[in-house]
């Protein structure tokens, strides 16, 4: 662990990524600790493990439809997706387990979100990436299972994008 992510456990970094986050900003962690070994299940029953997604660049986005955040970076994420499919990049959005399963299914429908959208409704996908608990949260897990990045509010997308590029044109 580097200093500065020894840093984030300190309650005066805490407060301060909290309300930047709070101000619309987004927070960036970097990482490199191992993904954990998880099964998201889809809104159509379709089980998702780790294992499944080896080999390919990730993003996990731990989001809820009552988030004014998570619905508003919404169409940059079906962005983000869209320019980096064909290159083998897999999102997978996680609806935080107080969201409404109705609500998910509509607004999956109504915005044709074009991936994978799975319910994590016992919260167990939230404890296993580390306590999720604050939305938006996205996480980019490199291919061989490790997470690059964790961003707590919505993203500089232009960072990200190449962040993506980088990890999908890596060997």
């Amino acid at each position: 662990m580097t200093a500065s992510q020894r840093n984030w456990t300190k309650p005066a970094a805490i407060g301060a990524a909290v309300l930047a986050i709070a101000a619309g900003a987004s927070v960036a962690v970097f990482s490199e600790k191992p993904a954990p070994d998880v099964t998201f299940i889809s809104i159509d029953g379709q089980k998702i493990s780790s294992q499944d997604l080896r080999g390919k660049v990730v993003m996990v986005n731990f989001w809820a439809t009552s988030c004014t955040t998570c619905v508003k970076e919404m169409p940059q994420m079906v962005e983000t997706y869209n320019k980096f499919k064909n290159q083998g990049l897999e999102f997978v959005a996680v609806a935080m387990s107080y969201d409404r399963p109705d609500y998910v299914l509509n607004y999956t429908a109504s915005n044709k979100l074009p991936f994978k959208v799975a319910l994590d409704s016992a919260g167990d996908l939230a404890k296993q990436f580390g306590d999720v608990s604050m939305t938006p949260t996205t996480f980019v897990i490199s291919k061989d299972g490790k997470i690059l990045k964790r961003y707590l509010g919505e993203p500089d997308f232009n960072a990200l994008h190449v962040l993506l590029q980088k990890s999908l044109s890596a060997t």
